[in-house]
């Protein structure tokens, strides 16, 4: 009988590796390159049962396919290190999928076990492992064929560039390093746990402001970023377009009364070319939060609020823009927002949402939901 010669070790292990990464079934899979651009919008769901189905279904309705919800993390591990508490989370998560929508989970707010001395609303807590060592927890329950449901991205912390969102600490070159360590260890947990995941970094705020006491501008930010080693530890670039200017195709700064590019919402593409001098001009964008306000109740937003029928226009001609322009390095487009349940008039955050509280709509809603019937955001 003739016998098959006896392949080399090296040899058997190349045709495996080949067979596994070509097999549709046995390939792991990589993290989401979404369309450019998806639809997404921020909503309040979490420790909100009563009004979960009522703004969901306002998600649904415009046909949108991502909602963003905040999932805390002094929530889900409340007490000491490794007591996780996930019926609020399940909850969030099983609803979202039932109303078949995709998921991006903020997660930052540090228990109190985490972090020493006074309790600070917003900071990182004094050992990054500890976090990254939630940040696995979360993404293997929700992984793909979970019982608990799925969850497709995770938004390592908020807005680092901002002092009231990094522990009330001076935000400079080290506190960037900082931040990237963490998203190192966080990106590594995150494909630890499920390879499929989205590890969502950065989400940078526009802050026009470079003062270790405040704040640091997105781009100068993003730089430090690359700088201390960004590179190889994310997945996406989040961004916040929270804009001033009432305008979507004007370049950054040329608009009267409106000279700081960071709040013009092009300024996108400003950081995506930081991106691309840094070598990571295939990864995508995703926009966290994006929209414009018509606060005509705090000075320091109503200087430059728009009108209600102004804002509707601004949005839909924002997704055009991303859709003609910046694809395919433009991912999910996270609108801001349905509006918390919680919200009145004194909360700044109510006059840039696209609902009121009360879960009725507002024209910005409306323009979308048109926009959506009759393809004019297809």
């Amino acid at each position: 009988m003739y016998r098959l010669p006896r392949l080399p070790r090296w040899l058997l292990a190349a045709c495996l590796l080949l067979v596994v990464s070509t097999s549709p079934v046995l390939a792991a899979r990589g993290p989401y390159r979404a369309a450019s651009p998806e639809y997404g919008v921020s909503a309040f769901v979490y420790d909100q049962p009563a009004t979960t189905q009522r703004d969901l279904s306002k998600v649904q309705a415009l046909g949108f396919g991502w909602v963003k919800s905040v999932f805390r993390w002094i929530d889900i591990e409340p007490g000491y290190k490794g007591a996780y508490r996930w019926d609020e989370a399940d909850r969030v998560v099983q609803a979202a999928n039932a109303a078949g929508l995709k998921i991006i989970a903020r997660l930052d707010f540090q228990p109190g076990w985490a972090r020493a001395g006074s309790y600070i609303r917003n900071a990182p807590p004094d050992n990054y492992q500890d976090y990254a060592d939630m940040v696995y927890a979360f993404v293997a329950r929700y992984s793909e064929g979970s019982p608990y449901g799925r969850v497709h991205a995770v938004q390592i912390w908020n807005e680092p560039n901002l002092m009231r969102e990094w522990g009330e600490q001076p935000i400079t070159q080290q506190s960037a390093a900082e931040y990237v360590r963490l998203l190192s260890l966080s990106y590594k947990a995150a494909h630890g746990a499920e390879p499929s995941i989205t590890v969502i970094g950065g989400s940078l705020s526009p802050t026009g402001v470079s003062d270790p006491a405040c704040c640091q501008p997105d781009d100068q930010y993003l730089q430090w970023m690359f700088q201390f080693g960004l590179k190889g530890n994310y997945d996406v670039l989040g961004v916040n377009a929270n804009v001033q200017c009432p305008c979507v195709d004007a370049a950054p700064g040329t608009v009267a009364g409106f000279g700081d590019p960071s709040f013009y919402f092009r300024r996108t593409e400003q950081l995506h070319d930081i991106m691309v001098a840094n070598g990571d001009g295939d990864k995508q964008v995703w926009l966290m939060e994006f929209g414009w306000t018509t606060d005509a109740v705090h000075p320091s937003y109503s200087w430059y609020a728009t009108t209600e029928a102004k804002k509707a226009e601004l949005i839909v001609q924002a997704f055009q823009l991303a859709r003609q322009s910046w694809a395919p390095w433009i991912g999910v487009m996270t609108l801001w927002s349905i509006a918390d349940p919680q919200w009145g008039p004194e909360d700044e955050q109510v006059w840039w949402s696209v609902t009121n509280p009360d879960g009725t709509t507002r024209p910005s809603y409306d323009r979308l939901l048109q926009a959506r019937v009759t393809g004019e955001l297809p």
